[in-house]
Formats: C-alpha cells, sequence, structure tokens
C-alpha cells in the first residue's frame, strides 16, 4: 500500500482525527458510489 504525505495535515496528536474522518469520507463516498451502481442496474433491468 503507497502512503500518501499531505503537507500542513500532520499535526502532534491530531493525525488520529484527521485519519479517522479521511476514512469516513471515502467510506461515504464508497457507499454513494456503489447506491449509484445498484440504481442504475435496477433502472437498467426494468
Amino acid at each position: 500500500m503507497v502512503k500518501l504525505r499531505i503537507h500542513g495535515k500532520n499535526r502532534a496528536g491530531g493525525g488520529g482525527g484527521g485519519g479517522l474522518s479521511r476514512m469516513l469520507r471515502e467510506q461515504k463516498a464508497r457507499l454513494y458510489i456503489i447506491r449509484r451502481c445498484v440504481v442504475m442496474l435496477l433502472c437498467y433491468h426494468d
């Protein structure tokens, strides 16, 4: 896995919260994409 370094986001003690919020945002984006695909497949099936 490749780790990307984001400048200005590396805070002592605040990295965990930032990483958690980023992970939640990625999960939300993933769920949104999956939901869109399911809706598209259902509409196409009809």
